[in-house]
């Protein structure tokens, strides 16, 4: 009888944990990248301007494009915002008020705005712009 001699294949394997070392370092990059950013649900489109700073301030006011000023979900005005960012700002140990108004916004309501957070005791308080989009 004659013995046919079988090979036997080499089995390949594929080293699983570099791949998975790099699926871990691509999730990590676009968690870092993005950007997670949430509005109240005003629909404002904020002025452009291109020395702006990104500043995180703890109490928002908004002024939309009619002139209503809004803060924490509430239309309010000029009196109810001073007496709600008073109580609000001497709850944080950071005085910072940010404005988002919107670019057609009447100017006298966001200079209402901006007297009544430096009545109740904003130390710092900063305009929300939009960097205007590269050619």
């Amino acid at each position: 009888m004659l013995r046919i001699k079988t090979r036997r294949r080499p089995t390949v394997t594929l080293p699983l944990t570099a791949l998975i070392d790099i699926v871990f370092l691509l999730l990590i990059y676009f968690l870092l990248t993005s950007s997670f950013i949430n509005r109240e649900g005003l629909k404002l489109d904020l002025p452009k301007a291109v020395s702006g700073r990104a500043i995180k301030a703890p109490l928002t006011v908004y002024v939309d494009q009619k002139g209503e000023i809004h803060f924490q979900g509430r239309k309010m005005n000029g009196a109810e915002l001073l007496e709600a960012l008073a109580e609000e700002l001497s709850k944080t140990p950071e005085k910072k008020v940010e404005i988002e108004a919107d670019r057609r916004a009447p100017l006298e309501a966001v200079v209402s705005a901006m007297d009544a957070a430096r009545l109740a005791g904003a130390k710092t308080l900063s305009l929300a712009t939009e960097k205007p989009a590269e050619p």
